[in-house]
């Protein structure tokens, strides 16, 4: 594209974007206008009120919307193919943006079925399109269209070659559909939140974005594939595409910690989706019940192992005791009804066969006992108005029976029990946990009562399942769930409570497995979440990890129990340096620290977390300001190994690997991913020898 063409697109897309703007100033006008002309809107109260709270949801998303271009990609289809859109030109972004909802869209949003092809289509399988067009946007654009700064055509329909102006060079970088101006947007500097990738989403990402609502897909991820990303962009798609079913059973983001859900919290509000409930599945569990407590190594196994889930379920069905039904009397006018022991011992056998939940039983024997009742009343005086039932329902003896032969169940007060009392727990335990396991869960100093006991984090994985043995959860329509390799047995069960009749998305790498009992097969860990026919999808191309970094990595892989298909990196920029310390490391930390800032992008120190807080006040104290994981966004950040998990900067400064690998039981895997967290350069700092390098 010469000069004068490209000045003469610039500056036409630049007017298009001030249309653009315009037009998205009206939408957010017109919505606020509905939410006020919809206080008043002449409907029932049930009506109004769900028509308020979408209107109110509408403009509460485009307020939400961060400031930005409106538009990142040009679709132009060729004339003569005879599709829909022969001959036209569709902007692409984040949202739909128009002029009036009847009137043909300025930006068609990334997730409609026409945009499909700006993902898609090649010179092999156009796919109706001429000319794929990309916008150069200056960094940091708040969405000033002086502020288009380049563009890059790429035609597929056999025309010229293609074409790019503004700076960017097409060959440049990453490979694949999109050259210089992709290559740029994927590399330049992570500071801050995460960002989408709605502008440099790849062929095999955008298949598992736009999978079917009703499969469950697991993604195995290699570092740096953009499997987080890829789960984000599929939950507002799937929000898009199925609004009703997924705003009716709700969609749910679970992450390993909070430090992580804060990188990934602004990259739904960026397309347009908000209220999604992101959260740890530790605190969706929590249910009121304080985490105070810890748990010894083996004890902690215990409680994750899948055979507490039979355990439980003794625990709490074996409360049922059909053979304390003794005859139940009624009083009934001048006399009483009846009904002997054998018969409700015969109606608690029956609902038990049914494996109801527990709550449900206790609800159904007390429904049978009140219909057997009625039964022997209405053969003598007819039928009896619903009032006379209600009053049976509550009657003492008839709620007395109940509690004697199905009494009421608190998860607490069952797990305080079962952990306190030994023979309650050999009972419930029995040739499922052997001697020396039964011994690891019990408590040495009873609490006094369960509103009073320390629970503990594997606590709360067990009171969630007994909750479940009670009554089935809140279940949502859409559950992803990232670092899915290290959830337990138990954990996993968790989940799948949440989504029986849902579907999910789950993102992980069984490489990066830390936990003690992280999943060393996807098959098994999809079975124990309920999904034993999800489709095990692998990512293999990395964008964000430079290869000669996750080479290094690659050396370590050679050495972690995970098979799973190697990484190719198509990043030819960055740097991989490694310092020795020389009896100094502090110092050396501080010296790469230095180093690091005299480029862009934020800056990651990652040490052992026994090493951490050392690191970061010896950084201070030689004039180097480092903010902690929780702190607010920063240049440099000082980061526990074991809180980096899903986190990336530019420039990682990993310390003294060799403590990372020793400070626990899978060091290794904790050490790589560590030194997968780089996007542009990877300093090892270190005294000891390199894990990689141990045994030659």
């Amino acid at each position: 594209m010469t000069a004068p063409d490209l000045d003469t697109a610039l500056h036409a897309e630049r007017a298009h974007h001030d249309a653009c703007r315009a037009a998205f100033a009206a939408m957010v006008a017109g919505a606020d206008l509905q939410v006020a002309t919809g206080e008043d809107v002449s409907a029932s109260g049930a009506d109004a009120e769900v028509l308020g709270y979408q209107l109110r949801s509408h403009a509460k998303a485009l307020h939400e919307l961060p400031e930005g271009p409106l538009f990142f990609g040009r679709l132009d289809f060729a004339h003569g193919t005879g599709g829909a859109h022969e001959g036209l030109a569709h902007h692409i972004g984040r949202l739909r943006v128009s002029e009036h909802p009847a009137a043909p869209p300025l930006v068609v949003d990334w997730r409609a079925p026409v945009s499909r092809a700006f993902y898609q289509a090649s010179v092999r399988d156009p796919q109706g399109v001429a000319v794929r067009r990309r916008f150069g946007w200056a960094l940091g654009s708040r969405g000033d269209s002086a502020d288009l700064t380049g563009l890059e055509d790429e035609r597929l329909d056999g025309g010229s070659g293609n074409a790019s102006g503004g700076g960017v060079n097409p060959s440049a970088g990453v490979g694949g559909p999109g050259g210089g101006i992709v290559a740029r947007e994927i590399e330049r500097p992570r500071v801050g939140p995460m960002r989408d990738i709605a502008a440099t989403i790849q062929p095999e990402q955008d298949d598992l974005v736009r999978g079917d609502l009703a499969v469950s897909v697991c993604v195995q991820g290699a570092p740096g594939t953009g499997k987080t990303a890829v789960g984000l962009h599929r939950a507002a798609y799937l929000l898009y595409t199925h609004p009703r079913r997924i705003r009716r059973g709700g969609l749910l983001i679970l992450g390993p910690h909070r430090a992580f859900l804060s990188y990934i919290a602004e990259v739904l509000p960026s397309l347009g989706e908000t209220g999604v409930r992101q959260s740890t599945l530790q605190d969706e569990i929590a249910a009121g019940h304080r985490l105070t407590g810890t748990d010894p190594e083996r004890t902690a196994a215990v409680k994750h192992d899948p055979r507490m889930a039979e355990v439980l379920r003794r625990a709490v069905y074996g409360r049922v005791a059909a053979d304390r039904a003794e005859d139940l009397h009624i009083p009934e006018g001048s006399g009483h009804r009846r009904i002997a022991g054998r018969v409700l011992t015969e109606i608690v056998a029956t609902v038990l066969a049914e494996e109801p939940p527990y709550d449900t039983g206790r609800e159904r024997v007390r429904a049978r006992i009140v219909r057997r009742i009625q039964e022997q009343v209405e053969r003598r005086s007819g039928p009896r108005p619903a009032s006379w039932t209600r009053r049976i329902e509550r009657a003492a003896p008839v709620s007395a029976c109940v509690e004697r032969v199905w009494p009421k169940a608190r998860p607490a007060e069952v797990l305080a029990r079962l952990l306190t009392d030994p023979q309650e727990l050999a009972r419930a335990a029995d040739g499922l946990l052997d001697p020396d396991e039964q011994r690891a869960l019990h408590w040495p100093r009873p609490p006094r009562t369960p509103k009073s006991a320390r629970w503990s984090a594997a606590d709360l994985v067990l009171l969630d399942e007994i909750a479940g043995l009670l009554d089935h959860p809140r279940g949502y329509g859409h559950v992803v769930v990232d670092e899915a390799q290290d959830l337990s047995p138990m954990e996993c069960r968790a989940v799948a409570r949440r989504v029986r009749f849902g579907s999910l998305t789950v993102l992980g790498d069984l490489a990066q497995g830390t936990t003690d009992w992280a999943a060393s097969s996807w098959q098994v860990q999809l079975t124990h979440l309920g999904k034993p026919d999800a489709t095990i999808v692998p990512l293999t191309t990395g964008f964000r990890v430079p290869a000669a970094v996750l080479a290094l990595a690659d050396r370590l892989l050679d050495r972690l129990d995970a098979e799973v298909p190697r990484a190719r990196s198509l990043r030819r920029d960055g740097a991989l340096r490694v310092r020795r310390a020389d009896g100094d490391l502090p110092s050396a930390v501080a010296a790469a620290v230095r180093d690091a800032l005299t480029h862009e992008g934020s800056v990651g120190v990652i040490a052992a977390d026994s090493q951490a807080d050392a690191i970061r006040e010896a950084l201070t104290a030689s004039g180097v300001p480092a903010a902690g994981p929780q702190d607010p966004p920063a240049r440099v950040t000082v980061v526990p190994a074991t809180l980096v998990k899903g986190l990336e900067y530019d420039h990682v400064v990993a310390v003294e690997p060799a403590a990372v690998a020793e400070s626990e039981h899978r060091g290794l895997n904790r050490l790589y991913v560590v030194l997968t967290r780089a996007v542009s350069r990877l300093d090892v700092v270190h005294e000891r020898a390199l894990p990689w390098e141990a045994e030659g």
